[in-house]
């Protein structure tokens, strides 16, 4: 079992000082849209590794490659503007802390942002993330423990408001990968409560603020 400290959306103000650090947790999962600095601090507070996907308030994190440390867009070295120690599952599968992750940042595209998709343009990336935990679970086996996205499924607790409809593609996604969970981020609480959903074998849990969630896993990290 892997103890994971969730968080999204919204900075809670005794994550971001050293009463950090008395929470017992293995991995930290980040759904968007948080201050990358908040993540940095949680990187090094806990002294544990971070898997993040960036929602619609990030910066556009897309172009750039890290070969051996060294950070290059286009061909060129550049500054990598993401957080720090940070691992970027965005449209990739990651194995990290024995878990298997899955990731697709973004939400529905409403304007001109950064991070925005199309309906289309986010069930191609999703055939994408598809493909490689297929890859992956033909090479040794293991299929993907959590689906880390920004915005919810459709239908799944997002809003009728254009920029907080989920996405249809999140559908067939989690049908394909059937994850034990699904953490996303993207819908506000305000005050009103937010339950877990279920699709399927999948649990999906809003996860705006933080959650700590005890989440079966697979191999150690490789």
């Amino acid at each position: 079992m892997v103890r994971v400290l969730a968080v999204s959306d919204e900075v809670v103000e005794q994550l971001w000082t050293e009463q950090v650090r008395s929470y017992r947790v293995d991995l930290v999962l980040a759904a968007g849209d948080l201050p990358f600095d908040y993540l940095e601090f949680l990187v090094n507070a806990l002294e544990r590794p971070l898997v993040f996907v960036p929602g619609n308030h990030d910066t556009d994190l897309s172009g750039y490659t890290n070969v051996r440390g060294l950070w290059t867009k286009a061909g060129l070295p550049a500054r990598w503007p993401g957080p720090a120690g940070a691992v970027n599952a965005d449209e990739r599968v990651v194995d990290v802390a024995g878990l298997r992750i899955a990731g697709l940042g973004g939400s529905i595209r409403y304007n001109k942002g950064p991070n925005q998709w199309t309906e289309r343009q986010q069930a191609r990336r999703a055939r994408r993330v598809s493909r490689l935990a297929g890859w992956r679970r033909l090479r040794d086996g293991r299929g993907v423990d959590v689906l880390l996205t920004h915005s919810p499924p459709a239908g799944c607790g997002d809003e009728p408001d254009p920029p907080h409809r989920g996405f249809e593609c999140l559908h067939g996604l989690v049908s394909r990968l059937r994850p034990s969970f699904l953490l996303h981020g993207h819908i506000h609480p305000h005050g009103v409560p937010r339950p877990d959903r279920v699709l399927g074998p999948t649990r999906l849990v809003n996860v705006v603020g933080h959650k700590v969630l005890d989440i079966p896993g697979g191999n150690d990290e490789t």
